[in-house]
C-alpha cells in the first residue's frame, strides 16, 4: 500500500504541472475574473440590482463606504463578507445558472438586493 501511495505523489504532481502549464479554469486569478462594484453603506446598496454574465466565474468587490459594519451575505450563493467601516474586500462567485440571486446586508437587513445572471 505505502507503494500506492509513493507513486500517487508523482502522478498528482504531473497533473498540478500540467495545469499550471496549460493555465487551466481553476487557476484563473481574481484579477482575471469580470469585476462588479458594490457599495455598502449604513442600510443602503448601491447598486442593488447587479447584471453578470451567466456561466461566467465574477468577482464582487465590496465597499463599507458607510460609518457602522457591514455584512454582505447570499444564503443562495452561500457567501458572507463582513467589513469595518471604510473596508472594502471582494468574494468569488462561481459560474451561475440563469436567474436571480438574492443578497442583503445582514446588520441592516432592509437593506436588500439581487444578482441578475443572463
Amino acid at each position: 500500500m505505502n507503494q500506492r501511495i509513493a507513486r500517487l505523489g508523482p502522478t498528482m504532481a504531473a497533473v498540478a504541472l500540467t495545469l499550471f502549464t496549460l493555465g487551466g479554469p481553476a487557476l484563473t486569478r481574481a484579477d482575471d475574473l469580470p469585476t462588479f462594484k458594490l457599495e455598502m453603506n449604513n442600510g443602503k446598496l448601491n447598486p442593488a440590482r447587479i447584471e453578470v454574465p451567466a456561466g461566467k466565474r465574477i468577482k464582487i468587490e465590496v465597499h463599507n463606504t458607510g460609518s457602522n459594519a457591514v455584512e454582505f451575505e447570499s444564503l443562495q450563493l452561500r457567501k458572507e463578507k463582513v467589513l469595518a467601516p471604510g473596508a472594502q474586500s471582494f468574494v468569488v462567485i462561481a459560474p451561475l445558472q440563469p436567474g436571480e440571486y438574492k443578497f442583503f446586508d445582514d446588520f441592516h437587513q432592509q437593506a436588500q438586493g439581487v444578482i441578475v445572471a443572463k
